[in-house]
């Protein structure tokens, strides 16, 4: 019986903390989200969304950030594509070619995981010396280098999680059916198809939203680049450029710049919940 009693006030002293530790990161996420809807909002408009900087934007002169959202599109859709093409491929090798113990299988998951807590600005300073190696300026094509070293991690670590719960037998099962093995790969794709959106939502929350990789690697400019050996804004950093001025309007700005990247990323993981859903209910 006191046993029982221990292990009843154990669940019930573990129930409180997980209640409390819910309510607590909550409380951050509300305090993070009303603080920039409190400062952004009366410096939001529709000239932020839709012009470009003018001259003395940052003393508090009329003009947008539609530089640095254009940039921040133009640089997640590139590094996005360079990190699926590279991602996707490796993730299905290692789980649906590869013997399941495979000594080059664990060498490669553990890669993941050391790459996955590299801090983004050792990716920025990797990106700038292999730009400097190649003989590549700051520009949007660095950028999308330095942001698909950042991304890639994140995403081959969270697809690989998905991947490896798929049952062994399904490959097996498809083959013994007739299928080839490019329409076993279809299947298998469809199957993991929400778990890699969710790698996709999280790399992207992880690389629109970083400045230090794009610091020294995309540059920065007041105009939307328009080839790949451009500069390109990006939102982080004019968010960072207008909390650097001492002009109280400017840094309201940055807020209204933090409410719409919020807002880019809201979209973003609404779309892919969408998406996710959808395709889980079309599974086989």
């Amino acid at each position: 019986m006191a046993i029982k009693n221990l292990k009843y006030q154990e669940e019930k002293i573990f129930k409180i903390l997980m209640i409390l530790s819910a309510i607590s990161i909550m409380s951050i996420l509300f305090h993070i989200i009303g603080t920039i809807l409190y400062k952004g909002l009366p410096g939001l408009s529709w000239d932020m969304v839709t012009k470009l900087p003018g001259g003395g934007f940052y003393l508090g002169k009329e003009g947008g950030v539609l530089n640095a959202i254009v940039g921040s599109v133009y640089l997640i859709i590139g590094s996005l594509t360079i990190s699926l093409f590279l991602s996707v491929p490796l993730v299905l090798y290692i789980n649906f070619y590869l013997p399941v113990k495979s000594v080059f299988t664990s060498i490669i998951r553990f890669s993941f995981d050391i790459l996955f807590g590299v801090p983004s600005i050792v990716y920025g300073a990797f990106g700038f010396a292999l730009m400097m190696f190649l003989g590549i300026r700051a520009s949007l094509m660095g950028g999308i280098i330095a942001v698909a070293f950042l991304i890639m991690p994140i995403m081959m670590r969270s697809f690989d999680e998905v991947a490896r719960l798929l049952p062994r037998d399904l490959p097996d099962a498809l083959l013994s059916l007739g299928a080839t093995k490019y329409e076993m790969i279809k299947v298998i794709l469809r199957q993991l198809m929400p778990g890699l959106v969710t790698a996709i939502l999280l790399a992207v929350g992880r690389g629109i939203g970083d400045a230090a990789t794009v610091l020294f690697t995309a540059g920065y400019t007041d105009n939307i680049p328009v080839s790949l050996n451009q500069p390109a804004a990006t939102l982080p950093l004019s968010i960072f450029f207008q909390l650097g001025s001492p002009v109280e309007e400017v840094q309201n700005r940055a807020y209204a710049s933090a409410l719409i990247l919020t807002g880019i990323i809201l979209v973003l993981s609404f779309s892919a919940r969408y998406f996710s859903s959808k395709y889980s209910k079309n599974k086989i």
